[in-house]
């Protein structure tokens, strides 16, 4: 087994469904954020787990290959750029980034860099969603104007 090389950033909701998982899959080395609260938290349910407040600690740290961002999404370009450049595969939580032209840089760059970039689309592949493409593929559901 691999020694645990990841790093979520952002302990929200949607950060912590990540450590969970993570940690399940003896993947987490490191979890940050600015808000020290959920860290103590997460350190008492995780004390094996490294937290840390300083996102540059994160990606000066080499045993980490690649991080996971559960930040707001105006901080996901200044993040994910800044992962990509030190060599870190990055997860971003959608929106890739608020900018089109952010994006393309983001995606420019992970390639420039050799770095997987990802984005957290989960609902893509939730069975409700599936089966409502089908739905919609074969018509069953008529002219849709309107999904929410």
């Amino acid at each position: 087994m691999n020694s645990p090389n990841i790093a979520v950033v952002g302990c929200g909701q949607w950060g912590q469904n990540h450590v969970r998982n993570l940690a399940e899959l003896e993947a987490l080395h490191t979890v940050c954020d600015v808000n020290s609260a959920p860290l103590e938290a997460i350190h008492r349910q995780y004390p094996h787990i490294k937290i840390e407040t300083e996102f540059d600690k994160v990606l000066l740290d080499k045993q980490i290959k690649g991080v996971v961002l559960a930040t707001p999404a105006s901080t996901h370009h200044t993040l994910a750029k800044a992962a990509l450049e030190a060599g870190k595969d990055v997860l971003i939580e959608k929106p890739l980034a608020l900018r089109v032209e952010h994006g393309e840089l983001l995606v420019k760059l992970a390639a420039k860099k050799g770095c997987i970039l990802m984005v957290g689309h989960v609902l893509c592949y939730h069975p409700a969603v599936i089966k409502l493409k089908e739905l919609l593929e074969n018509g069953a559901l008529g002219k849709v104007c309107y999904i929410y």
